[in-house]
């Protein structure tokens, strides 16, 4: 490794460091003022439909390519040890995950955008099928992505910040499933405060992760 090549490094792994905040404060600005929305009722995939659904779009894509970035940081900052070759791959799937999650929108129900049905959509379009299984990747991956980097941070004699990574993995994971568990799909009563929470914490969480590598990578170089 060449001093040359650390800006770049550093680079991705900032685009890491910032992917998660910037996507949520995005989300919540939305969920907050757009006409309909109820951040309980309906997840952040909603906000892409509607005259003003291409601001999320936007979050998506734009988040999903900032992982990627740190996807490729990752792969030149953990040239070796735990975690060398499958962090920077999964950071990757999560980024392409959030960027199909974009591309291909959920369907409309639960009332929004306004004028939708108000019961759950009983027939998924191809775009709504493909919407649905982009989560799953996504959360699956990033899950895996933290398990692993804890798994490092052990190796490394850092045991607190291995249990807490571990701890913040499950924790994201079941909060992001509660809501399929806890919802009565024939009335069309969901609750998804639990994903809400779930994401912020895990995108907070693996920003601190990153932080914590390039920090490393940092020391390396200087």
């Amino acid at each position: 490794m060449t001093t040359n090549d650390s800006p770049s490094i550093s680079t991705y792994l900032t685009a890491g460091i910032v992917a998660g905040p910037f996507f949520i404060l995005l989300a919540l600005l939305q969920a907050f003022t757009r006409k309909g929305f109820d951040w309980v009722r309906h997840p952040a995939s909603m906000l892409s439909l509607g005259d003003s659904g291409w601001i999320q779009i936007a979050n998506f894509v734009l988040t999903g390519i900032l992982f990627v970035l740190c996807g490729a940081g990752l792969r030149q900052a953990l040239r070796t040890g735990i975690g060398s070759t499958w962090a920077p791959r999964l950071f990757v799937l999560l980024g392409v995950a959030l960027i199909i999650g974009g591309v291909f929108t959920a369907d409309p129900g639960l009332g929004f955008p306004p004028g939708a049905p108000e019961g759950a959509a009983t027939e998924m379009s191809w775009h709504g099928t493909i919407h649905a299984f982009a989560p799953i990747l996504g959360f699956l991956s990033q899950f895996a992505a933290l398990i692993i980097l804890a798994r490092r941070f052990g190796s490394q004699g850092d045991g607190g910040m291995k249990i807490v990574t571990i701890v913040v993995a499950i924790a994201m994971f079941v909060l992001a499933t509660v809501p399929n568990f806890t919802a009565d799909w024939e009335k069309g009563v969901f609750n998804f405060l639990p994903l809400w929470v779930g994401v912020a914490l895990g995108y907070t969480w693996t920003s601190f992760v990153i932080a914590k590598v390039r920090k490393e990578q940092t020391a390396v170089i200087g």
